[in-house]
């Protein structure tokens, strides 16, 4: 399942959201100038565990939990998280508010960095990209509407076709998906080389499914449910 949109309307302009998608594309087309100098620009400001977990020789280390959220290893990396971001980054800032919702987003990324540096502590291939970030946000999505219809591209014997599903449906597979994956990858021996950061992914959504409660129990816009 591939969400292409919701049916959730924002009751005012989504700035942060915007801001957020403009500043990660931005930096793309600077990764893309810099030609073979990217990998040294990834070690220097991608999350490195083994960098993180030694902040003695490593001082400048810990920001890059915050840094690395803003880096995509290709075009496809980057438009994935952009178009999650997209569809349920609106509603979720409408919800916590524009200042609430920036903070929040810089948090679930850094927790989600740490998650990874957690469970590869030696690892010294530096974790790009904002997906931890946005595991949060749809997280929050999730708690907050879960009801909300979902329009995503289901595959079909002949072509994709689109299908309306709750939010709870689309996003809780989506989360089971890592899920699995992170308990698979505990057992392989290259773990956060090379692949996907599986247990970012998972660390960022459950800081979310926490300030999603949070949010719904002090009153924060519910719709469909």
């Amino acid at each position: 399942m591939i969400p292409i949109g919701d049916e959730l309307p924002s009751r005012r302009v989504p700035l942060v959201t915007w801001g957020l998608i403009a500043v990660n594309i931005l930096v793309f087309f600077v990764e893309l100038s810099m030609g073979p100098d990217l990998d040294r620009f990834f070690m220097m400001w991608g999350a490195v565990p083994a960098f993180i977990t030694n902040p003695d020789r490593y001082p400048w280390a810990p920001i890059t939990l915050l840094t690395s959220m803003f880096l995509h290893g290709g075009w496809m990396h980057l438009i994935g998280n952009m178009i999650y971001l997209w569809i349920f980054g609106d509603n979720v800032e409408d919800a916590l508010g524009r200042m609430g919702y920036l903070l929040f987003y810089l948090a679930a990324g850094i927790v989600a960095g740490l998650a990874q540096v957690m469970v590869a502590p030696s690892s010294t291939i530096p974790a790009v990209g904002a997906s931890g970030a946005v595991a949060g946000v749809l997280a929050v999505y999730l708690v907050l509407y879960p009801a909300a219809p979902v329009r995503v591209l289901v595959p079909g014997f002949y072509m994709m076709r689109i299908a309306r599903l709750p939010a709870l449906i689309v996003l809780g597979f989506w989360f089971v998906i890592q899920l699995f994956n992170g308990i698979l990858s505990l057992g392989a021996a290259t773990m956060a080389t090379g692949g996907v950061a599986w247990f970012a992914h998972i660390g960022g959504f459950l800081a979310g499914l926490v300030v999603g409660l949070g949010a719904r129990a002090f009153g924060a816009r519910r719709t469909y449910w």
